[in-house]
């Protein structure tokens, strides 16, 4: 790489870490500059999974204080999250990139309007079943859900964070912060396990790779700064537009 190409991959992990600590799709901002500086889709995609780990990880630190008294709850999520990052990880090697590419858009799609009705059928959902236990952990259909999300996550990874900020805000009874401070957790799972799963059967550009680290295990300390003194309105505007931003982009591509 050029200096200048590295400062761009650089600049490009602080965006990309600090937007996937408050809400998720900082893979659109990293995935066209890795492209841009000539490495091949699934070695940018490689190195770009690789990469975010130090960012996801400082995020979910950052967010440390709303993550209290979710250890349960982050353990059973997490083995959904490990095994569907595995998954996502093999297909991405087995499968060409179009094959998940065209439902991406739809499926950030409806995750939106998950996202914009959340409060509404959450108040539904606690009318017509008070008292219901699983809403404290989702039961068996978040478990799923999630676990799908992570097959996403380890395939291509755009806007998973918004996709389980969706199904979270439906079928768990927490505030907006809290489940932004669980969704960090569980990317940092898939991007741990799918990279571990990269190193010993894919290629990547090292320099990538660390250029994305430092830049994004940056950008997610001042993603959980800044993030935790959003209201719950300004936040759910904010993964809204970030994710019609996403789309547009996905289509456009």
């Amino acid at each position: 790489m050029t200096p200048g190409e590295m400062l761009a991959v650089f600049g490009a992990g602080v965006s990309a870490g600090a937007i996937n600590t408050v809400v998720g799709s900082g893979t659109l901002i990293t995935f066209p500059v890795l492209l841009a500086t000539g490495l091949t889709p699934v070695t940018a995609t490689v190195s770009n999974a690789l990469g975010l780990i130090p960012g996801s990880v400082s995020g979910a630190i950052g967010y440390r204080r709303e993550l209290k008294g979710q250890g349960r709850r982050i353990m059973k999520l997490g083995v959904g999250a490990l095994l569907g990052g595995v998954t996502g990880a093999i297909l991405l090697l087995a499968l060409p990139a179009a094959a998940f590419e065209k439902i991406v858009p739809a499926l950030v799609g409806f995750a939106l309007v998950l996202v914009l009705v959340q409060p509404l059928i959450s108040k539904r959902v606690r009318r017509n079943a008070p008292g219901d236990t699983n809403r404290r952990d989702g039961g068996l259909l978040l478990f799923i859900g999630l676990t799908l999300a992570s097959v996403y996550g380890g395939y291509f990874s755009a806007a998973q964070g918004i996709i389980y900020i969706s199904l979270m805000g439906i079928l768990l009874d927490e505030t907006l912060q809290r489940l932004v401070a669980v969704k960090n957790v569980l990317v940092a799972v898939v991007n741990a396990v799918a990279a571990l799963f990269f190193l010993f059967v894919a290629d990547f550009d090292w320099t990538a790779v660390v250029l994305i680290a430092a830049g994004s295990a940056l950008g997610g300390q001042l993603g959980a700064t800044v993030g935790r003194r959003f209201s719950p309105a300004v936040l759910r505007a904010l993964i809204v537009t970030i994710g019609v931003v996403s789309i547009v982009q996905l289509l456009l591509r």
